[in-house]
């Protein structure tokens, strides 16, 4: 009885250390080291990017954004232009294909939809394997309206060469022109960190831009609804034509796929981008009924492209919202905020309150009564509004300039008498040097006379 209880014992305990050992090989991990050393290079720059820094997370209460795989990206309100998240955002980067929504920008501006689109031989004689392209051919003919389609949805690099070459030449100029324009285009609209090579994006040294001046073009393209409708067609053909064959293509952006996995709601319009250079960039709009947003991520490593717009965008609309100028404003100087189509609104977190921003009072020009309040937080804009001037600010405003004359007056007044006075003194020292010229002329003349007199 006895032998069989310690054979018994011994089993359970043989058990229970074979028991330890396996919890212990399981539990055992290697150290980051180790798994720095077992990453890819590809992993390796993924988690790079991811760690780079946020910046608008150093801003004073502002709520803390979620890190990316791109290495810059932004979220930019489209009424006030409000930044309400930062990466980077000012950094070169190559742009890729989302180049062609300024393509798209300048040709809406500068052409009219019907308006013919010709394929030269320059059109397409540039293409390499491998670059997107829906086949068009030279000497084919089509509307910029469905060049727009090719060069938005199918992402074809030979439709927004044609574009820019055409609108150029309808303009009386020709596809130098329309580059120049888009350079142009971009800098009236705020962007200082780009240049555009190539109406297409295809990698070029000299083409690269930056996330704020991409999310700019963005919010521009808010008052063109007629690109809002190209870019959410999911299917698209081009008709066969005396001119052209037909050409059927279809959406490329996923996150306005309803069916796609990376679908997301609020998304309204965007252009993705893609060359080995670049790696994956993504600009994309949003709307939810109460806000608008621009999204561009550059730059960004493996497959997160889709993911981190869509938590950028979640960040955005769960921590920000619209306050109203009119029922916050109580400076002394302005008399009563106006609807007169300006946003009037400022874009904060809950974290940030309307007395914590600053606010700069800039006066129309001339005698209006009319003035610009511009708001910023942390040196960052985050919003403006139209107001009248109060009695009190006009008044105070029209003494201080009453002011001013009178002081310059006086001191107006003894510089003329400074200036009479050395002209007085000018004068009277000509006058004075005549005379003693004449004076002299005289004593020596008679000096004369009396010699001569002597000697006779």
């Amino acid at each position: 009885m006895r032998r069989g209880r310690q054979i018994l014992a011994a089993i359970i305990l043989l058990a229970v250390m074979c028991a330890c050992r396996e919890t212990t090989a399981f539990a055992t991990e290697p150290d980051a080291a180790e798994q720095t050393e077992e990453l890819s290079e590809e992993q390796k720059a993924e988690q790079a990017a991811y760690e780079m820094k946020v910046d608008s997370n150093d801003w004073k209460n502002w709520p803390q954004g979620p890190g990316t795989y791109g290495e810059a990206a932004i979220v930019m309100e489209v009424g006030t232009g409000a930044i309400l998240y930062a990466k980077n955002i000012d950094s070169h980067q190559y742009p890729a294909s989302i180049t062609k929504v300024l393509t798209a920008l300048v040709a809406m501006e500068n052409g009219q939809l019907e308006d013919p689109v010709t394929f030269s031989h320059d059109s397409v004689a540039f293409l390499k394997p491998g670059d997107s392209s829906v086949g068009l051919k030279e000497g084919n003919q089509i509307s910029l309206e469905q060049a727009l389609h090719a060069t938005l949805l199918a992402s074809a690099n030979e439709a927004a060469y044609a574009v820019g070459e055409s609108v150029g030449i309808n303009a009386g100029h020709d596809y130098n022109w329309f580059m120049e324009q888009m350079n142009i285009r971009c800098r009236e609209l705020g962007g200082e960190n780009s240049n555009f090579a190539n109406t297409n994006g295809l990698h070029d040294e000299n083409h690269y831009t930056c996330a704020r001046d991409m999310a700019l073009i963005g919010r521009e393209l808010f008052k063109h609804p007629d690109f809002f409708r190209i870019v959410q067609t999911l299917n698209y053909a081009i008709p066969a034509s005396e001119t052209v064959e037909e050409h059927i293509f279809q959406q490329k952006h996923k996150m306005l796929i309803p069916e796609n996995s990376n679908y997301y709601p609020y998304a309204i319009g965007g252009k993705t981008g893609f060359t080995s250079d670049a790696l994956s960039t993504l600009i994309t709009m949003a709307d939810n009924g109460g806000m608008q947003l621009v999204c561009v991520v550059l730059r960004t490593h493996g497959v997160h492209i889709y993911p981190d717009t869509a938590g950028l965008f979640e960040y955005a609309f769960n921590n920000f919202g619209k306050v109203p100028v009119a029922d916050y404003e109580s400076s002394k100087d302005v008399g009563e905020i106006l609807e007169d189509g300006s946003c009037n609104y400022v874009m904060l977190p809950q974290s940030v309150k309307f007395e914590d921003l600053d606010m700069e009072l800039v006066p129309d020009g001339g005698i209006s009564s009319e003035a610009t309040l511009q708001y910023t937080y942390e040196g960052n804009p985050v919003g403006s509004a139209r107001c009248t001037l109060s009695d009190s600010y006009k008044d105070e405003h029209s003494a201080k300039v009453t002011a001013a004359k009178k002081e310059k007056k006086p001191k107006d007044d003894g510089q003329k008498k400074g200036k009479t006075k050395k002209m007085a003194v000018a004068c009277a020292s000509v006058v004075l040097a005549i005379l003693i010229t004449i004076f002299i002329s005289v004593i020596m003349r008679r000096s004369r006379i009396r010699k001569r007199r002597r000697r006779r």
